[in-house]
């Protein structure tokens, strides 16, 4: 037994020595748990998809329609071109474009009594986060039928003059049923010269829109909505794939140049390391050497992955693939680099494990690999614009199913190779030289 307890108290001293792994072993946990927390959390504003507008009717409808959406507190509202909306939603700049047709103010009026054609209304979506498509249907519904009954039913409305013309041309039409129609036609001019009552406090709709009244109801939807997939190719569809091997491929890959960097500290540990010390290298010799093998291990090993990819599920480079490679080797150097300041600050390759650990996963959760970044609080979509596996998701996304041009690989290769250049002073600043 005294054996027993002897073993018990040579672990726990063994394992509570080593600060720095006991600390990244308790910090871990409770950081992921606070960031989960953050983004379900019940006391969190709601965080705001962006959206582009384009008003092609430019009338006094569209008008209140467009104010009424910038004043919904769950979207981020811009206004664009037809052209410029779709690819701000192809290069994932923004969930979901929306046009309004010209027109669509008095076709939409004439269609909320079910008897015209009802005006189509063209919304691109990003294929990748389909699930924001419904709402986005279910918010505009909401802010368009206000302003359309309310422009129906107004005292100089088109429509109600139209129907009463149409009434009062009616020879088959009853004595008693036209003085009917009349009479409810004459009772919509009368409530619509009554004082608009007052908006309730937090309702956009109300507070957006000018004229008075709340939207009938009974009433039908004034329009139909057409959807389309913002994708590179017309007929090409989104590859769900893509997107998932992207970001395990960097999550995994990332753990690995972690492991490269504690081999180093267990060629330490060995003895192995105060032999490479005693040949004619420098320490930029020695580490870079360590960079460029774990780059090139990085490379080949995302090689085979994309290759099983494109093999079995059908993942296509659909855009440059000179692009797709410079992302590619650019995230090789990342990962080299990374390991190897991990190592340099970790000191330990317990310590290291834990931080590596811990660093490598509140970079992939906030670079949106695991969860869609729309969904963060809008604090903490500032903090993913920092994460260098945003830019490394960012650019292998836009090469394969988005289909963007090499141009689109610019930025996403010019951050990784800056986060490459850092992590690197900081290894070459921190490494002990001396064990």
């Amino acid at each position: 037994m005294n054996a027993f307890i002897a073993l018990l108290r040579k672990d726990l001293v063994l394992y509570f020595s080593d600060r720095r792994a006991v600390l990244m072993s308790v910090v871990a946990p409770i950081l992921i748990a606070a960031f989960f927390g953050s983004l379900f959390g019940g006391n969190q504003g709601p965080a705001q998809i962006p959206v582009v507008l384009t008003d092609l009717d430019q009338s006094e409808v569209s008008a209140r329609i467009g104010a009424n959406l910038r004043a919904e507190p769950a979207l981020q509202m811009t206004e664009a071109t037809a052209d410029v909306a779709r690819d701000q939603v192809r290069a994932g700049r923004a969930r979901a474009a929306v046009v309004l047709p010209a027109g669509f103010g008095a076709q939409a009026s004439k269609a909320l009594f079910g008897g015209a054609d009802k005006p189509e209304v063209l919304v691109f979506y990003d294929p990748s986060q389909a699930m924001v498509l419904p709402l986005i249907k279910g918010l505009l519904a909401q802010h368009v039928i206000q302003p359309v009954s309310q422009s129906a039913f107004s005292s100089d409305s088109l429509v109600v003059h139209d129907l009463r013309a149409q009434v009062m041309d009616a020879g088959s039409l009853p004595e008693e049923r036209r003085m009917a129609l009349l009479s409810m036609f004459d009772s919509i001019s009368r409530v619509q010269a009554l004082p608009a009552p007052a908006p309730q406090a937090g309702s956009a709709a109300a507070t957006a829109t000018t004229g008075g009244g709340d939207a009938l109801p009974g009433l039908g939807i004034p329009f139909s909505t057409r959807d389309e997939a913002a994708v590179s190719e017309l007929g090409a569809h989104y590859n769900s794939y893509a997107h998932a091997f992207a970001g395990m491929g960097v999550q995994f890959i990332l753990l690995m140049g972690v492991d490269m960097g504690v081999g180093l500290l267990l060629m330490r540990r060995m003895g192995l390391w105060k032999r490479l010390r005693s040949a004619p290298l420098s320490r930029p010799q020695l580490l870079g050497s360590r960079i460029a093998s774990c780059a090139l291990i990085s490379l080949l090993v995302f090689a085979i992955v994309y290759a099983v990819a494109m093999a079995v599920f059908g993942v296509r480079v659909s855009g440059s693939v000179p692009g797709f490679l410079a992302v590619l080797a650019a995230f090789a150097l990342l990962t080299s680099s990374f390991g190897l300041m991990i190592a340099a600050i970790g000191r330990t390759p317990e310590a290291t494990r834990g931080l590596a650990i811990l660093a490598t996963l509140l970079m992939v959760m906030l670079g949106g690999a695991w969860v869609p970044s729309f969904i963060f609080p809008p604090w903490l979509q500032t903090i993913s614009m920092w994460m260098p596996t945003y830019y490394a998701v960012d650019g292998l996304d836009a090469m394969t199913w988005r289909g963007l041009p090499f141009q689109a690989a610019l930025v996403p290769v010019a951050a990784m190779l800056g986060f490459t250049l850092l992590f690197s002073t900081i290894a070459l600043a921190r490494f002990q030289w001396q064990e």
